[in-house]
C-alpha cells in the first residue's frame, strides 16, 4: 500500500533526520508502491515491498539511533509471524555490521558511486572524448532545460516507450531501487530534458540525497534510441554547472550491482558462495543486470572511491530471497 499524504511526510521527515539519511537512495522509500513499516512509539519507519514468502527491505531502518534495533527486531518478528522471510538490499557499511550481529547473513552486493561537485571540472585529456561527444550533441541542435513532469507527460511517455522498446521484447521497467517520475514525491526530485527541434530526445530525473553527502542522485535517465551522440553526457554535465551555481557539494549517480566488489569491503561470516556469485554477475550477468554498461557510464564522470553496499539475508544466504530482489524491482 502507498503511503497516505500524512505518512508520506513521516517517511520524508525520517529519511531527511535519521541514520539511514547516509544511504545515497534514501529518497526511493518515497515511491509508489513502497511500504514504510512502523512500530508506535519507534521514531522511524523501514522501506520494504512484498513479494511471494519475502519481504524485501531497501537500506536499513531509517530511525533514530536508540529505535533502529527495536524497529529492525519488530519488523523481522512481524515477517515471521507471517511466516514471511526478510532480505535487505542496499545496506550500507553500519547498517550491515548491525544486521551481522543480528544474525543475518551479509555480502556485498554492489556500489554507489559519487562525484564531489566543488572540484569537478571536465578539462584535461580524461574528458577529451566526452567534451566531444558533448559537443557533437549541441551541433545537432540540443537545447537543454529543467521542466516539471507534469508538462512533459505525454513526452515522457513517448520517449519511455522508445527506450524501452530498444530494450526488447522482454524488456520492464525497473522499480524499486530503482526511481519514479510522478506520484506525491514529485515536488522534490528535479527533471531536466533534452530537445531537437523542439522535440524531446532525453530526460534525466535528479532525486535529493541527504546526510554527510547531501546533494543530488543522478536517478532515472532515458532518451529516444538515435544516432546522436551524447545526449545524456550533456545533459548531465549541463546539470553539474546548475548544481555547482547553486552551492550543491555531491553528485550521486546510485547503486549500481555487482560493481566495486573487494575482499575488503565483506564482514566476517558472510557466504563465499555468494561473494563468487556476486563476482560471476559482474563478469558474465548482463541478461540479469547490465552492470557493466552501467559503471562504464558512471566511470566517466571520474568518480570517487566506490561506497560498497550489502545485502543482508534472514539466516543462511539464500538464491530464492535474492531472486526476489529483483522480482520486487520489476525485473522479471
Amino acid at each position: 500500500m502507498s503511503p497516505t499524504a500524512t505518512a508520506e511526510n513521516t517517511v520524508l521527515a525520517s529519511i531527511r533526520k535519521h541514520t539511514g539519511s547516509e544511504n545515497p537512495s534514501a529518497f526511493l522509500a518515497m515511491s509508489r508502491g513502497t511500504g514504510a513499516f512502523t512500530v508506535p512509539g519507534l521514531d522511524g519507519f523501514i522501506a520494504h515491498r512484498r513479494t511471494g514468502r519475502y519481504l524485501v527491505q531497501l537500506g536499513g531502518p531509517f530511525a533514530a539511533p536508540d529505535d533502529y534495533i527495536p524497529l529492525l527486531d519488530r519488523f523481522v518478528a512481524h515477517a515471521h509471524e507471517q511466516d514471511l522471510t526478510v532480505v535487505g538490499a542496499q545496506l550500507q557499511r553500519a547498517d550491515a555490521e548491525i544486521y551481522a550481529r543480528r544474525g543475518f547473513t551479509v555480502n556485498q552486493f554492489g556500489a554507489s558511486w559519487v562525484v564531489h561537485l566543488p572540484e569537478f571540472t571536465l578539462r584535461g585529456t580524461r574528458f577529451m572524448r566526452m567534451r566531444n561527444k558533448i559537443s557533437r550533441a549541441h551541433r545537432a541542435g540540443l537545447q537543454i532545460k529543467e521542466a516539471s513532469a507534469q508538462e512533459l507527460t505525454e513526452a515522457i511517455r513517448h520517449i519511455d516507450d522508445a527506450w524501452l522498446r530498444s530494450k526488447g521484447e522482454e524488456a520492464r521497467p525497473l522499480e524499486f531501487l530503482v526511481g519514479e517520475l510522478g506520484g506525491p514525491a514529485q515536488e522534490h526530485r528535479r527533471l531536466f530534458v533534452g530537445t531537437i527541434d523542439s522535440k524531446p530526445v532525453g530526460y534525466i530525473s535528479y532525486s535529493p540525497v541527504y546526510g554527510s553527502r547531501a546533494g543530488w542522485m543522478h536517478d532515472l535517465s532515458r532518451r529516444i534510441p538515435d544516432d546522436t551522440p551524447g545526449l545524456m553526457e550533456a545533459i548531465n554535465a549541463h546539470v553539474i554547472e546548475v548544481l555547482r551555481g547553486e552551492g550543491a557539494e555531491w553528485l550521486h549517480f546510485g547503486f549500481t550491482p555487482f560493481t566495486g566488489l573487494a575482499q575488503d569491503n565483506e564482514l566476517p561470516g558472510h557466504s563465499p558462495a555468494f561473494q563468487w556469485l556476486m563476482h560471476f554477475l559482474w563478469a558474465e550477468g548482463a541478461a540479469l543486470y547490465p552492470a557493466q554498461t552501467q559503471l562504464a557510464y558512471k566511470d566517466k564522470w571520474a568518480p570517487q572511491a566506490p561506497i560498497p553496499e550489502y545485502v543482508a539475508f534472514d539466516g543462511p544466504a539464500s538464491l530464492p530471497a535474492f531472486a526476489h530482489i529483483f522480482r520486487a524491482c520489476n525485473a522479471f
